[in-house]
């Protein structure tokens, strides 16, 4: 198998849909209709659709019930009024009728050749609650009666199913970390452990996803538990509902690298491959149909040149004539679909399927992993997710890449780290925080920005000296001694700190002449140092990254990267043109090239002496009489070279 692929797909990127039957939607399996849903998946195949996310509804499969006599006292578990049978499903509390059902579809998805991840633990779905009457009203996560079904239903359930070929994974379920509560991180793992344990123990072939999202680096659900106890993390990003994304244009640069960003967030902290298990626009209250569609195009791209995997939306079908929860609780659930209910095929899932296509017929068999420039290390006491995004999405603007990592994890080898909006009392762990020292003093290059954060050796790594440290009202004109030019930036830190330099160059001061940016040497190597969030200030600051012209924070980052030595060959001078280069060897590497803007763009292409381009794979290179390489770059779309030198 090609080394870069998670799933067995002829490529090492997919694309597929999580499903709900078209006439049923989660009512699917109580109200089964076998031609239809033999129709949903013959048109689905015949649109591309490799893969789809599946969920066994808990209730409908284990619809345990718990009789009640006296005083409330229980009399044993029943199918309703009717009594267990001595039977293997029975004892696991599971409805032979639905198993028969889901073996049903499996034949279904085996004769149209799609294959199939199983969400496991179906209990939450689009706002609603799904459990066994039996289990109402306990703590779905952590009352042992509760868990003890899961994991009967779990091992039950793949022992009938794991020699189905079109299951090719499990995944616990549909965002179970939203069925209930859990009081500390431990009872979260605890839950997690139990059922990756259940699983692999009945299956340890196939590999295990995690299905969950709105994962942390802290607090109870973390990316780094999740990797620890499952085989795949996954993201569902949709830009509606994720913190500092939801603000911007669904065709502009914010939301449109959100899925990469959090996927290789999630990835380098949780240690696991992770791919975009649920995407979407959340309807035509966003966007269009056709910017919807471009949002999927830009997005797909962006995943596939960032080595995030796959990309599955959300959903089969629109869902607009079903009058049960969740369905008449909320508006924005019906129109999610890549098929309308009377089976016209909308823009996004056109769109899937073509660049599916044009991915598979690329002259080589794999995508090599992309250069990247900084290592980001992110820090405990901040809002993780923000920075994460504000230092992706600025590296990007710059023509620069970046992966995360945690400062309590071993420190990635980089010639460049960037510490991105410190905050808190704490500083940074003594023993990382001398390992980065270590890397600095022998030559590495270090990017500091503070929020109220501390840190230890200030003076001696800066060379700067604080005189005083105190609030200040409100947000402050920053000149910036860039190269080539001059320029000024807006930028707000509650902080203030007074500072003298004790050795440090200054690039930059407030209106009043305090140092605000500035480079130090500290043994062979370098520290700048912005005593700004410049990644927290952009990301919270609205329209201020599809606007890069207006706002240009990402200025601040070109200019540290251009003290720095690069092994890039391909540069334009375009904030909306996300680059990334993947080196097939010394001499030759693929570049692509993304359009992040709904504006169609002309480029010229910068190359590195002595290189230049051998082929173009997809989108338009256009060559003036003068030699000058232009790139030609619609709305949201993406280029493809082979470069060699």
């Amino acid at each position: 198998m090609n080394k870069n692929k998670i799933l067995p797909f002829e490529s090492e990127f997919f694309i597929g849909c999580n499903y709900w039957a078209s006439h049923a939607g989660t009512a699917m399996w109580s109200n089964w209709q076998e031609s239809i849903v033999d129709e949903d998946l013959q048109q689905l195949a015949q649109e591309g659709i490799e893969v789809i996310r599946v969920f066994p509804l808990w209730p409908d499969f284990q619809p345990i019930d718990m009789l009640y006599g006296v005083e409330g006292q229980e009399r044993g578990y029943r199918f309703g009024e009717e009594r267990f049978l001595d039977n293997e499903a029975e004892k696991a509390g599971v409805s032979e009728e639905m198993m028969g059902r889901f073996v049903k579809f499996t034949e279904l998805a085996e004769k149209h050749g799609i294959k199939l991840i199983v969400g496991l633990i179906t209990g939450w779905m689009s706002g609603r609650l799904f459990v066994p009457p039996a289990l109402r009203g306990r703590s779905i996560l952590t009352d042992p009666r509760s868990i003890q079904w899961q994991v009967r239903f779990i091992k039950y359930f793949i022992k009938k199913m794991k020699y189905s070929n079109v299951i090719i994974a499990w995944d616990l379920g549909n965002e179970c970390n939203c069925m209930g509560t859990v009081n500390t991180r431990e009872e979260a793992w605890l839950w997690t452990s139990t059922l990756s344990n259940a699983i692999k123990s009945s299956d340890p072939v196939r590999p295990l996803i995690s299905g969950m999202h709105s994962l942390s680096p802290n607090g109870k659900w973390t990316m780094q538990d999740q990797g620890e106890l499952t085989d795949i993390l996954t993201t569902h990003p949709y830009p509606l509902w994720t913190p500092h994304v939801g603000v911007d244009p669904i065709n502009t640069i914010r939301p449109i690298v959100h899925a990469t960003a959090e996927s290789l967030y999630y990835a380098d902290l949780g240690g696991k491959p992770c791919f975009a298990e649920e995407i979407g626009t959340m309807g035509p209250m966003i966007s269009s149909e056709q910017i919807a569609g471009d949002f999927a195009r830009a997005s797909l791209f962006s995943l596939w040149a960032h080595g995030c995997h796959g990309m599955v939306w959300w959903c089969a079908y629109d869902q607009t004539k079903l009058n049960a929860a969740p369905y008449d609780w909320v508006a924005v659930e019906g129109e999610l679909g890549l098929i309308t209910e009377d089976r016209r095929v909308k823009p996004v899932l056109k769109e899937m399927n073509r660049l599916n296509q044009v991915i598979k017929n690329l002259p080589f068999e794999e995508l090599p992993p992309r250069n990247i420039d900084a290592v980001c290390i992110l820090n405990t006491n901040q809002d993780h997710w923000a920075v994460a995004l504000g230092a992706f999405t600025l590296s990007k603007q710059s023509g620069f890449d970046l992966e995360f990592q945690l400062e309590d994890q071993p420190l990635k080898e980089s010639d460049v780290y960037i510490l991105p909006s410190v905050s808190g009392f704490d500083g940074i762990p003594k023993q990382r925080w001398n390992d980065l020292l270590d890397r600095v003093y022998k030559g590495a290059a270090l990017f500091i920005t503070l929020a109220d954060g501390f840190l230890l050796d200030f003076e001696q790594l800066t060379g700067l000296s604080v005189q005083t440290r105190s609030h200040r009202r409100g947000s402050e004109t920053l000149t910036i001694l860039g190269d080539p030019q001059t320029f000024e930036l807006e930028l707000n830190n509650p902080i203030k700190l007074s500072l003298k330099s004790i050795g440090a160059e200054i690039l930059g001061t407030e209106s009043d002449g305090n140092i605000c940016f500035s480079k130090s040497k500290y043994g062979e190597g370098s520290v700048f140092l912005l005593t700004y969030p410049i990644e927290k200030y952009a990301v919270e600051s609205k329209e201020s990254l599809y606007y890069p012209e207006q706002y240009p924070y990402w200025k601040i980052y070109r200019e540290v990267y251009s003290h720095f030595e690069h092994k890039r060959v391909v540069k334009v001078d375009c904030q909306d043109i996300g680059i990334t280069e993947h080196p097939i060897n010394e001499l030759e590497r693929i570049v692509i090239l993304v359009n992040y803007s709904p504006e169609d763009k002309k480029i010229p292409l910068h190359m590195v002496d002595g290189w230049h381009i051998n082929a173009t794979y997809y989108g338009e290179i256009v060559e003036l009489p003068d030699g000058q390489q232009i790139s030609e770059l619609p709305a949201n779309e993406a280029v493809i070279i082979s470069v060699s030198s």
